[in-house]
């Protein structure tokens, strides 16, 4: 599987003959190296970078995919969709995709690798509604962590709604991880609610998602610099769900933050 390979099979929606993970030498940094070849890959056929995505920052999935540390991948012009609140997203061409209801920051400035909680609050601008829309290209969603990072971190989509100032929802850092820590949503599919998640299932808050991201980032050789404009979104509050062309979903998050409804094409 190399990048050129991976491309295809992104591009064609096919699923992958093998894991990258049945040779026990790929370890999770050579994954990284390869997620960052299929990143210069598309960078050179045209697509434009506009953030990242973090992975299972969310404690409580873990033991259901069998990965026990956050992951993170690329976001590109062409993954990524913004609206208003409402918006429509066609799956024809993702590999047994799923939704996720995440927290999308845009960030104002480039913090420190060690930059504090409140220099990273700092360089933040605003918080929105997501839905990420995953995927992977191994059968069944059964696959390693150096997987998933070989995947693309297994990005698919980014749909970002109403974005709020994030000074109009938390004068500073504590304040900022204590709300979306408590805050909750309710992920809703053609007016059932499905699942039920809490902020706080983030390594404990979207901020410090984003936090444990920005270390991660500059720790990884070769990796990109987060820069002003990018987005980054922080991982999944429930577990991802199959979608399916036809159907309506809705995160209804706690007030102020909107919800996000997206129909399925």
């Amino acid at each position: 599987m190399t990048p050129q390979t991976l491309l295809q099979h992104y591009d064609s929606a096919a699923l992958w003959p093998a894991a990258p993970s049945a040779d026990p030498a790929y370890t999770l940094a050579a994954a990284y190296q390869d997620a960052l070849a299929l990143r210069s890959l598309r960078l050179a056929r045209g697509e434009q970078a506009r953030g990242f995505k973090l992975g299972f920052t969310n404690r409580s999935i873990w033991p259901i995919y069998d990965v026990y540390a956050p992951i993170w991948g690329t976001v590109y012009d062409s993954t990524l969709h913004l609206c208003e609140g409402e918006s429509h997203l066609s799956i024809s061409k993702m590999c047994q995709p799923r939704i996720e209801p995440e927290i999308v920051f845009g960030m104002r400035h480039t913090p420190a690798p060690v930059a504090t909680l409140e220099e990273l609050f700092d360089a933040i601008e605003w918080l929105a509604p997501g839905f990420e829309l995953v995927q992977t290209h191994l059968p069944n969603w059964k696959f390693k962590a150096a997987d998933a990072v070989a995947d693309g971190g297994l990005h698919g989509r980014l749909v970002v709604g109403q974005r709020l100032a994030v000074r109009s929802f938390a004068a500073n850092a504590v304040e900022l991880m204590q709300r979306l820590s408590a805050s909750r949503v309710r992920l809703v599919c053609d007016g059932q609610q499905q699942l039920q998640g809490q902020g706080s299932l983030v390594l404990d808050s979207p901020l410090q998602a984003l936090h444990h991201f920005v270390a991660e980032l500059h720790a990884c050789p070769g990796a990109p610099t987060l820069r002003p404009g990018d987005v980054v979104t922080t991982g999944t509050w429930t577990d991802a769900l199959p979608v399916q062309a036809g159907q309506t979903w809705r995160a209804e998050f706690d007030a102020p933050i909107p919800s996000l409804q997206l129909q399925v094409d």
